[in-house]
């Protein structure tokens, strides 16, 4: 009786072992769970020789019997393939590895997944061996294609990098499409930065940059002659996103067509950084009007202090490079209000002021025509700008000057003109 027990008891766990959710045993399941438990123990103990011939038993009677059967399969022939001398024989290892991340799809699907891992396996093993560049680039384009941007991050920089290898090897692939890779490249980077957060993805941008100007001679004369006129065509945001770079990267950025690519990027994707950047360019070329827009746009996007306070000094700097003052004072100001710290604000008021000699002189008294000076002594005060304080001084009323009118030192006096401002009587040093 218990004999018969025992035996149900076998049959019992072997039912239940091919039955198991996952697991497709074959019908000599003793044998197989045998040949399994033997090739598991040796990739544990790193003993990859040793686990070939029952994972090759398993392969070839029950190739569909669980996944593992194939993650294990990559780290056997990736293990002998690390530890193997011999060239020819460590690329037949390699090429068993590939070959586990295909039967892996063959037998359980999940291609995007498992494909995203292959590609970088192939990219680690292949890199230095140019009859497998164009595989290399078929295999990477396809995992672009079907992971978007859940691509393996180390995939970003390995898909540049297949790319430069291939065309400086003699690939047939021109720089336009270099560059159409590197903007699909540049877009993932840019939203997987944006949804993480993450700034890693910084020198993942930094790295596959390099990797562009190493492929292709980006250059402005190549970005102009070739990728504006297609921007401009298509009026395509994402080209002008490519263009921008690019531009940037090549220092192109005085070309109109920076600006220009800028702009288009602004109207689909507006943001505090490309609203700075294009107030910076108009001012610089004179477009007032532009860049005013722009600059208060920044302001508008930004609830950082500091940020304000820096876009109102570039509109400060700007109204004083047009000569008009009142203008500039007043975004100084602003600039000190959202930042007390900003002594270059001072500094720049101070400098509207010492300016404004012979805007505000009126030729009767020597004295308040001088005042102008008193006002930005007082300004580069604040800055703590020793320099240019004694600058100032320089320029204050004489003695003399002071007596003969009837006045005293320490006097407050008004200052009209555009200053209007009230300053205590000082005078210049003998």
């Amino acid at each position: 009786m218990k004999k018969l027990l025992l035996i149900g008891l076998v049959v019992g766990l072997n039912a239940a072992a091919i039955a198991q959710p996952g697991w497709n045993w074959p019908e000599d399941v003793d044998k197989a769970k045998e040949k399994n438990a033997l090739y598991v123990d040796a990739v544990k103990s790193e003993q990859y020789a040793t686990a070939v011939e029952p994972h090759k038993w398993l392969l070839e009677n029950c190739p569909d019997l669980n996944e593992s059967l194939y993650i294990n399969g990559i780290k056997i022939y990736e293990g002998l393939a690390d530890e193997e001398k011999d060239a020819a024989k460590q690329l037949e290892y390699q090429e068993m590895a590939m070959k586990m991340y295909d039967d892996r799809i063959k037998y359980f699907g999940d291609e995007a997944n498992v494909l995203n891992r292959k590609a970088f396996s192939a990219y680690k093993y292949y890199k230095g061996n140019k009859a497998k560049y164009q595989e290399m680039m078929d295999l990477f384009k396809k995992v672009f294609e079907l992971n978007g941007t859940e691509v393996l991050n180390n995939n970003l920089v390995g898909y540049m990098d297949v790319v430069r290898r291939y065309k400086l090897t003699g690939g047939a692939i021109t720089d336009e499409e270099v560059i159409e890779i590197y903007g699909m490249v540049s877009d993932i980077i840019a939203e997987k930065q944006a949804k993480s957060g993450n700034d890693k993805y910084e020198k993942y941008q930094e790295n596959v940059d390099k990797l562009l100007t190493a492929t292709v001679d980006v250059n402005c004369e190549f970005i102009e002659g070739k990728l504006v006129p297609k921007m401009r065509e298509t009026q395509d945001v994402k080209m002008a996103k490519k263009v921008f770079q690019l531009m940037l990267s090549a220092k192109c950025t005085d070309s109109p067509a920076f600006a220009e690519a800028g702009e288009l990027v602004y109207t689909t994707d507006p943001s505090y950084g490309m609203a700075k950047v294009l107030g910076i360019k108009f001012a610089a070329a004179g477009d007032m009007d532009k860049a005013t827009k722009y600059y208060d746009a920044a302001i508008d996007m930004s609830d950082d202090n500091l940020k304000k306070a820096e876009i109102y000094m570039n509109k400060a700097q700007m109204y004083a490079s047009k000569g008009m003052k009142p203008s500039a004072r007043s975004a100084a100001r602003m600039a000190l209000a959202n930042d007390p710290s900003a002594k270059e604000a001072y500094t720049l008021i101070g400098n509207l002021y010492f300016q404004s000699y012979n805007d505000c002189r009126e030729g009767v008294s020597k004295v308040d025509d001088r005042l102008v000076f008193i006002a930005a002594y007082n300004q580069y005060a604040k800055a703590g700008n020793s320099e240019l304080m004694a600058k100032a001084k320089e320029q204050f009323p004489s003695i003399g000057e002071i007596f003969e009118l009837g006045l005293t030192e320490g006097q407050s006096m008004t200052l009209g003109c555009w200053i209007n401002e009230t300053v205590v009587l000082e005078r210049r040093p003998n």
